[in-house]
């Protein structure tokens, strides 16, 4: 058993297609029309095109709303992003705009910094141990 899919909720589609690829730096993999204004949208790293997908899911259920509020209230990121160094990253992205809610912490083997994903989500960056 492996993992192929997650996803995060997301207020705007497009807007989350905008900051997931041009921004983050992920690539599109699907995008299939569903119903009259949604779609299945998702994206892989470009590192692992055959990898773990992310559906940028419209947040449109009440009960993902309520819960993805509560996360982002609580300061709780939804999903974890691996990179290969936090503060060039945080560096990067800071670049382009992007608002961090926590700048890279240093938890023993572990950097993470968290962003905002500017889609109604909390992303968390982190280094794994080497």
């Amino acid at each position: 058993m492996k993992i192929h899919m997650t996803s995060v909720f997301v207020d705007d589609q497009a807007q989350a297609e905008q900051f997931y690829t041009e921004v983050l730096g992920f690539v599109k993999k699907h995008d299939v029309p569903v119903g009259e204004s949604d779609r299945w949208l998702t994206v892989v790293s470009p590192e692992e095109p055959d990898g773990t997908e992310l559906l940028l899911e419209p947040a449109a259920h009440p009960a993902a709303r309520t819960y993805r509020d509560a996360l982002v209230k609580d300061g709780i990121p939804l999903a974890q992003f691996a990179v290969e160094d936090v503060h060039t990253e945080y560096q990067r992205l800071r670049g382009l705009g992007v608002r961090f809610t926590q700048d890279p912490l240093e938890m023993g083997p572990v950097t993470t910094a968290v962003l905002d994903d500017t889609c109604g989500n909390l992303i968390q960056i982190a280094t794994a141990p080497q």
